[in-house]
């Protein structure tokens, strides 16, 4: 498989590099260049000519150090060795003036070996397919996109790792608590002078099935955004941000902090050695937490500013469930909160280097009733160089601990911690 997938990436990297990239209309550039973009921009500045094609590509490859221990002392010896690469394969297409299709394809990751397709949508920016100039001036500021794919629900989702796509990334972890999903999905974005406003709606469902059985009790999510982001004079940029998700069907509702179905970002983390029953504990997504609330409604806020060379970027975020199981006792699902701060410092000529910290908590209960919360707690630090506006190197120091008697199991004071090696390639 490893093979496999270097074929590919050697494939794709050669590709680039003798084939000159389409620029597209509306677009987040895969590389360098889109770091800190978040919705895709307005400004039309690119002719439209006939349909283009772009393919890119996404490839990426850790060296991973870790040591791990609980109060069982069951978990797995960890050694120093490089996990399996991961690539991503994308496909972006001007289809006609002001309407553009992407699809991503995972080549590999830590949960699938074999290809499959993460989703797609597309992106309409102009009307005029239906009739010249039909709302020409609100779709000056306006955006629409469908299909089944991410979705817009706060700023993080922008900024993280996806599987192969780290470029992004100035650490090898995502956050804690990853808010992020597939799902079929339509959303509407509006922006002028620095305001904006998303809403959207989705079927709440990661994975797709018309089959219906008693346990079917499918309802739509519904989210939206609202803020502000505007530069303030040639060298300081204001961001800030309060997103919303509500779904409150109980087999659909435990996607939000669950959809990316390649794995976590630490593999083999908090995995136990065999019993004397020969089982073990553990899976590809460990090192995140999902609340798994059946009826969630979650908010999050996010300041970004940055001043020259210096970025800061926050999450407030509540996770709150609303599900009462029925049973002999009824429990209410409880809440968790989510903090994060992260602040970067790149320097050097174009921002090619940077160094970073960021620290990340979750708190809270899974049950209104609990009496303890269950409380996990991250540091990561540091740094990278941008060889090209493709390729980054980065190091990063982790240490996670499972705090507070509320764990319990392999998690009853768990922690882990290491350095971790990245290259990426993006483009």
């Amino acid at each position: 498989m490893t093979k496999y997938i270097l074929t590919i990436s050697v494939c794709l990297m050669v590709f680039a590099s003798n084939a000159q990239q389409k620029n597209l209309q509306y677009f987040r550039p895969n590389s360098q260049l889109g770091l800190n973009v978040f919705e895709t921009s307005k400004e039309d500045t690119i002719a439209y000519e006939g349909v283009r094609v772009r393919v890119g590509g996404d490839f990426a490859m850790q060296f991973q150090s870790l040591d791990q221990s609980n109060d069982a002392n069951n978990l797995v010896e960890l050694g120093s060795d490089f996990n399996l690469p991961s690539a991503n394969l994308n496909l972006d297409v001007q289809l006609i003036d002001g309407v553009r299709m992407h699809l991503k394809l995972y080549l590999s990751s830590q949960h699938h070996e074999e290809t499959w397709v993460k989703g797609g949508h597309i992106q309409i920016d102009k009307l005029d397919f239906v009739s010249p100039g039909l709302l020409e001036e609100l779709m000056k500021y306006t955006t629409i996109t469908i299909g089944l794919d991410e979705f817009n629900y706060g700023d993080a989702h922008f900024r993280r790792t996806d599987n192969a796509r780290a470029i992004f990334n100035p650490f090898v972890g995502n956050y804690i608590m990853d808010s992020f999903s597939t799902e079929a999905f339509g959303e509407i974005t509006l922006q002028k002078n620095g305001l904006l406003l998303v809403a959207g709606i989705t079927n709440g469902k990661l994975n797709q099935s018309v089959t219906v059985n008693e346990n079917t009790d499918n309802k739509p999510s519904f989210y939206g955004k609202i803020g502000f982001d505007e530069s303030l004079g040639s060298e300081m940029r204001f961001r800030l941000t309060g997103s919303i998700y509500s779904n409150h069907g109980t087999s659909t509702g435990t996607y939000l902090y669950g959809g990316d179905r390649t794995g976590g970002r630490y593999y083999n983390v908090l995995h136990t050695i065999p019993d004397v029953d020969g089982a073990t504990q553990g899976g590809e997504f460990e090192g995140r937490f999902n609340p798994r609330f059946k009826k969630l409604t979650a908010f999050q806020i996010n300041p970004f500013i940055k001043y020259k060379g210096i970025e800061f970027f926050g999450i407030f975020e509540r996770a709150l469930g609303s599900n009462t199981t029925t049973g002999t006792v009824a429990q209410k699902e409880g809440d968790f909160t989510q903090l994060a701060g992260e602040l970067v410092y790149r320097f050097g000529q174009d921002e090619r280097f940077f160094i970073a910290g960021r620290y990340n908590t979750v708190k809270g209960q899974a049950l209104e009733s609990d009496t303890q919360d269950l409380e996990i707690t991250r540091l990561n630090l540091g740094g990278g160089w941008f060889l090209s506006k493709n390729i980054v190197l980065k190091a990063e120091y982790v240490d996670q601990n499972y705090k507070g008697n509320a764990w319990t199991g392999r998690f009853a004071g768990a922690q882990f911690d290491g350095v971790n090696l990245e290259a990426a390639i993006s483009f």
